[in-house]
């Protein structure tokens, strides 16, 4: 069965060269992907050429069965594919509700914006709680938290999650995995972009270990953690 992101034979790179060499990548409709690698390996690459950031030199990316190479960033988000960026994105001097009704800025149908909001106040509890306050008065976790509840005010698809964790302590990391996880439970699949590979992981449905730009391993995202080979392509002492 074909999954809702495809990409095949994916070849992308800069100026000096390309970094993804024939990549093959399957996103399964209603799962959590999580895709791993050493620094250099091609990850922030995959996600630069789904965002439509990126033209792939050679290859085809399809979204729902239709190609998506060639389009605009806008026209891939209007499509259903959303990403959180690595790094923090939210208006410090604007409220946490202004920067929750910012996710919305290219829809037009203002009781379509307003029930989002009440279902983003229903699932985050921080977007009720501190819905007045300052973007800046919150903490990294939480700010992390108030931008995957902007990115579903488009209601997508597809959402991507490029290493939510870093730079978090172990005790905020943990909630913002369960924050991932519930998105997921409520129907949204996940692509996940993260350094801290045991916990991305241990929660992914489908695992992907990048080394070189190609996929070297990929399975069920546990399995993939217990891998014997993990060890020598990624995971060491200190993942």
């Amino acid at each position: 069965m074909a999954g809702l992101l495809e990409l095949e034979r994916v070849t992308a790179g800069y100026g000096g060269g390309d970094i993804l060499h024939e990549l093959d990548l399957s996103v399964e409709d209603g799962g959590i992907t999580c895709i791993v690698g050493p620094n250099g390996a091609g990850k922030s690459t995959i996600l630069r050429v789904v965002s439509g950031l990126l033209r792939p030199r050679l290859g085809a990316i399809r979204f729902r069965g239709a190609s998506i190479v060639g389009l605009t960033p806008r026209a891939i988000l209007q499509r259903g594919i959303v990403q959180v960026p690595q790094e923090r994105s939210l208006f410090p001097t604007m409220t946490v509700w202004e920067n929750v009704r910012m996710g919305a800025y290219t829809e037009r149908d203002q009781r379509l914006i307003d029930r989002r909001l009440e279902e983003v106040c229903e699932a985050f509890t921080v977007v009720r709680e501190r819905r007045d306050e300052p973007a800046a008065s919150l903490s990294g976790g939480q700010q992390k938290i108030v931008e995957f509840a902007r990115a579903l005010m488009l209601d997508p698809a597809l959402v991507i999650l490029d290493e939510p964790s870093m730079g978090l302590d172990p005790k905020t990391r943990s909630t913002v995995f369960e924050t991932i996880r519930a998105m997921n439970r409520a129907g949204r699949t996940i692509l996940l972009v993260e350094q801290n590979a045991r916990s991305g992981l241990g929660l992914a449905s489908h695992g992907v270990v990048l080394e070189s730009g190609r996929v070297r391993l990929e399975g069920d995202g546990p399995a993939v953690l217990n891998n014997p080979e993990i060890s020598r392509l990624y995971l060491g002492a200190t993942a």
